[in-house]
């Protein structure tokens, strides 16, 4: 969706009713929030879409809600709104196939080479439930994503990878059959939580040794508000703060909800007798990064609903932030290394993402949102936590300290991203 708006409004847009428009741009700020557009990106999609229509739009999105008022172009600067929509909607997730199907349509439309009817018909067609056969890749992406991460930020032992993998699996089915639940939805954290510790400590108490907190922590990991937390912060940073503040709220209370199935778990282990193996096995060889980096490039590829001839864009920005990131944090000197390598790599991704989106005519976050996914500091938000309630309160201030360095330092790259290479479309 281009940035820049044209000065005159084409005359087949000025002469179509107020309410088709207004219809059209309502039904683009609804499907832009379902797949996961940040507060900022969607009001100014949805504003400069809406001047392209004749229309002027004054946005206020929220993670769980959307009002948009309406005036026609037409009756000049003393003009007041004619029509406001008010939207209640869940908090949204990324969907990058059907987002770039959504920035398409728009694009199309406000280009006059369709419709606003068939554009609204077509938008409405993306809210159909996802198909039996990509909510099984969802739930396969959950276990290789969490095999990835043990073995690839973990450094844990083939044990470890393939109870986290079993554990990410089971996850993912209870995450799949959340959507169409509201009841478990609302416990959903915290079911995973318990079933994901649960399995862990049997598993190394019974069959074999595990370091059970890695494999807790890599099965969670996708459900890790890390990504909602970085999102909050951006959106803070760029004056949107009632929907940053409402988006940081919901982070917390996830993390909150996956701590605490994870200490009751660990107690009714503890209550029943089952006491874990706790002790690490040898690592992977150091050869096993790779493929590892591989797979998970992939596996987030079909986490994030990618379409298939994005597969290699998403792939090669997932494994271009993590290599950035090790770069960075190699290069630092004197300087903590884990902070500067997360700014390194959300410099190089918040750049990257408007090049892609100049040039690609695709929304950034194929680059973007993918890319700063092994980067965002939420595994180190859910050990702060854990540590707090295990009243250990100095090792959980300093773990909060450094995921709150961590998330200020990508925060921060990203935007400096935006200073280098001006983004050119609202996506």
């Amino acid at each position: 969706m281009p940035e820049v708006a044209p000065l005159t409004v084409p005359v087949s847009f000025a002469t179509t009713a107020i309410n088709t428009r207004i219809a059209f741009l309502t039904e683009l700020a609804r499907r832009l929030h379902q797949y996961g557009t940040t507060a900022p990106r969607l009001e100014t999609a949805i504003g400069r879409s809406a001047q392209r229509l004749g229309l002027s739009a004054e946005v206020w999105s929220s993670p769980t809600a959307i009002i948009v008022s309406f005036a026609d172009l037409g009756q000049g600067d003393d003009g007041v709104a004619q029509v406001t929509q008010v939207m209640r909607l869940p908090p949204g997730d990324v969907n990058l196939a059907r987002l770039c199907e959504a920035d398409r349509i728009a694009d199309v439309v406000i280009d006059g080479r369709m419709e606003l009817r068939e554009g609204f018909h077509l938008l409405r067609k993306l809210g159909a439930p996802e198909t039996f056969r990509a909510e099984l890749g969802v739930i396969a992406s959950y276990g290789l994503c969490a095999a990835t991460v043990v073995g690839l930020l973990l450094h844990s032992a083939w044990p470890d990878l393939v109870t986290a993998g079993f554990i990410g699996v089971l996850i993912g089915s209870i995450t799949v059959a959340s959507g169409s639940r509201p009841r478990l939805a609302a416990a959903s954290d915290a079911i995973s939580a318990m079933v994901a510790t649960a399995i862990a400590i049997v598993v190394s108490a019974y069959l074999v040794p595990l370091a059970v907190k890695s494999v807790i922590l890599g099965s969670l990991i996708v459900l890790m508000p890390g990504m909602a937390l970085t999102t909050a912060v951006r959106e803070i940073s760029s004056q949107h703060l009632v929907a940053g503040v409402a988006r940081m709220g919901g982070a917390v209370a996830t993390l909150l909800k996956l701590t605490f199935g994870t200490v009751a778990a660990s107690q009714l282990c503890e209550a029943f007798g089952i006491v874990s193996r706790d002790y690490s096995l040898p690592p992977l060889p150091g050869w096993a990064d790779w493929p590892m980096l591989a797979v998970g490039a992939f596996s987030f590829a079909i986490l994030f609903r990618t379409a298939r001839r994005d597969w290699l864009v998403v792939m090669g920005a997932v494994i271009l932030g993590y290599l950035a990131t090790r770069w960075g944090g190699s290069i630092s000197g004197s300087l903590p290394g884990a902070p500067f390598g997360v700014f390194v790599g959300g410099l190089l991704l918040g750049s990257l993402s408007n090049v892609y989106a100049r040039y690609a005519q695709q929304p950034g976050a194929v680059v973007r949102e993918p890319g700063i996914i092994l980067l965002v500091p939420g595994s180190v938000s859910f050990r702060s936590v854990s540590y707090l309630l295990d009243r250990d309160a100095s090792l959980g201030m300093d773990t909060g300290l450094l995921g709150v360095t961590l998330l200020v330092s990508l925060v921060a790259g990203l935007l400096f991203g935006d200073l280098i290479v001006a983004p050119r479309r609202s996506l």
